[in-house]
């Protein structure tokens, strides 16, 4: 039988979740090949411009966001991973953040912490694509109508974790292979590192304040709200799909 941890490492490489290539944007088996790929890691292509997500995400906060943030994690994760074992520098980043434990001391909050960023931020870019305000259809629609009594009432769940997360983190909509569920974590700690039960991301927002100040400043739930018209239901689709089938 499957392990929640094989599980949750199919997921993510069946749906492509980790977008450590540049190929990350040109499809399901590209992203699996992506996803394997191991240190030192690329920063991906975005995948589409900068404006894309306009009006609800301006182009110079998505240019600074993936070009410095998110290259930036990157940046630091291979230095980290440089003073590694050839065993760790050989780990794909979904096993790395499965296996923290087996990091080396002197640079596992590096690895969490520019890993984390790294995984996080690669699942963002895919999950974000302008939908001028449609729902999840199929399975998904069905799955959060039984879990939260419908989409409305999802929403208000989802924009109130993403409000209450203290200083900088993430709210999401996971699976546990299972059932739906809607969590937060601080700063770049993924759900599928959570030391208990692992989940796997179906949709998640980044309420850093880099992702939002140049437009929104401190009126963080403007932009949750916004958030609702850039959810790539699609993608999102698909994640639910391989988790419910691993």
């Amino acid at each position: 039988m499957m392990t929640r941890r094989e599980a949750i490492k199919a997921v993510a490489l069946t749906a492509g979740a980790l977008a450590v290539a540049p190929s990350f944007t040109q499809g399901a088996a590209a992203d699996s090949s992506a996803s394997s790929s191991t240190y030192p890691f690329k920063l991906a292509d975005l995948g589409y411009p900068y404006d894309a997500l306009e009006p609800y995400i301006d182009a110079q906060t998505m240019q600074i966001h993936h070009d410095k943030h998110n290259g930036a994690y990157v940046e630091n994760l291979n230095k980290a991973l440089a003073q590694a074992p050839e065993s760790i520098q050989k780990m794909s980043l979904e096993e790395l953040l499965l296996s923290l434990d087996k990091v080396p001391e002197n640079i596992r909050t590096a690895v969490r912490n520019n890993g984390g960023g790294q995984y996080n931020h690669s699942f963002f870019w895919k999950i974000l694509k302008k939908n001028d305000g449609s729902q999840p259809t199929g399975d998904l629609a069905k799955a959060i109508e039984t879990t939260f009594g419908g989409f409305p009432a999802f929403q208000t769940k989802f924009n109130e974790a993403a409000a209450k997360v203290f200083g900088s983190g993430w709210a999401w909509l996971v699976t546990d292979g299972k059932k739906l569920s809607i969590t937060t974590t601080p700063n770049q700690d993924c759900p599928i590192s959570k030391p208990n039960d692992k989940e796997s991301p179906i949709v998640g927002i980044d309420v850093w304040e880099h992702a939002y100040y140049l437009k929104y400043q401190n009126r963080r739930p403007e932009y949750v709200k916004a958030f609702w018209n850039v959810i790539n239901w699609d993608y999102a689709a698909e994640r639910y799909a391989a988790a419910s089938k691993a």
